[in-house]
């Protein structure tokens, strides 16, 4: 990958070069995370661009796929304290955000003392999220937004970085708590997991199934992330990238929205939908070598950004139609 040879006017000299230098280690993370996993690259690409863009992210896919491998091989590549949560219909809230014990010292004297739940985490894994009872995927709701918690009525803030990286399988729906509108719109994206091609595959027979395991190495640093994560935020919006943004987002609402989708829409994206894709089409144009995001880079992140944030009618159901595809169709008005 190359930087643009020409970076934009409204960039100083500064910014430039800390994003050819942010490039640089860019492919390195990347190069590291691909030694672990294998024919999964836009997987990879959508995780990367998550957390530059300081989101959160639903991984959606079938059990096997390597999906808790690859949070795991993010905190490790990228310098963060992970940590693992399996989300089952008994998890209480306290098991994830901490309760208060109480200690009793030599004096005998009492006190109340706040023990951290593994929510206190750089990057927290919550495998199965929707095996959870909606009280409990409610406690992640306002540390995904506001990264602290509310415990015994006292606020304990989260690490920075703080991310939720959650995997749901989309296949087994029995005993689970579909995730209400309101947390599914707190992930940036929704990343589809597939299975992998056959070269793929053969990698994956023959790498993991012998006497050693591969390790990757650590590339980032909690500060060099989060340098990274403030340079996405300063690199430039061209006019007619923010003019399509609003005109996906604006056109994927059942009120006001595209002609060729009315009436097959229950409910669309907001406002945080096209915040999400703002933030996430710059972290994807530092990725691929670029110091400003184009139309293409809308596209390509139109579905991730708006597939969980929008609901199809039951007549839209009755005629086939798919969210994909009418995301698909909006895409197509922009992309000309």
């Amino acid at each position: 990958m190359t930087m643009a040879a020409e970076a934009p006017t409204s960039l100083d000299d500064a910014v430039v070069a800390q994003a050819e230098a942010a490039l640089e280690t860019i492919g390195r993370a990347r190069e590291a995370i691909h030694t672990i996993i294998f024919g999964q690259e836009t997987v990879v690409d959508l995780s990367l661009v998550t957390i530059l863009a300081g989101g959160h992210g639903l991984l959606v896919g079938v059990p096997g796929l390597a999906k808790t491998k690859l949070v795991e091989t993010l905190g490790t590549v990228l310098g963060l304290d992970a940590r693992r949560v399996q989300f089952t219909p008994d998890l209480m809230p306290s098991d994830i955000l901490g309760t208060e014990i109480l200690d009793e010292a030599a004096d005998r004297r009492r006190s109340f003392r706040f023990l951290k739940g593994p929510i206190f985490a750089q990057l927290l894994m919550a495998d199965e999220i929707n095996r959870a009872s909606p009280r409990t995927q409610s406690a992640l709701l306002q540390a995904m937004q506001e990264h602290h918690v509310s415990v015994a009525g006292e606020r304990h803030d989260l690490p920075r970085p703080f991310h939720v990286l959650a995997t749901q399988n989309p296949i087994e729906q029995e005993g689970t708590y579909p995730l209400p509108e309101a947390q599914l719109d707190r992930f940036l994206l929704e990343i589809d997991v597939g299975y992998p091609d056959r070269v793929a595959e053969r990698r994956i027979l023959l790498e993991t199934t012998g006497a050693e395991e591969a390790k990757a190495p650590a590339v980032l640093s909690t500060d060099a992330l989060l340098s990274m994560q403030r340079l996405v935020r300063r690199l430039p919006v061209g006019d007619s990238v923010v003019e399509a943004i609003l005109d996906l987002v604006r056109s994927a609402r059942p009120e006001g929205g595209a002609k060729e989708i009315e009436g097959k829409l229950m409910w669309g994206p907001g406002p945080r939908a096209s915040q999400s894709l703002m933030l996430a089409v710059r972290a994807r144009a530092l990725i691929e070598g670029r110091l400003a995001p184009s139309i293409d880079d809308v596209v390509a992140l139109a579905e991730p950004v708006l597939k969980h944030r929008m609901a199809l009618t039951f007549s839209a159901r009755a005629d086939g139609d798919s969210v994909t595809g009418l995301i698909g169709r909006l895409s197509a008005r922009i992309a000309g």
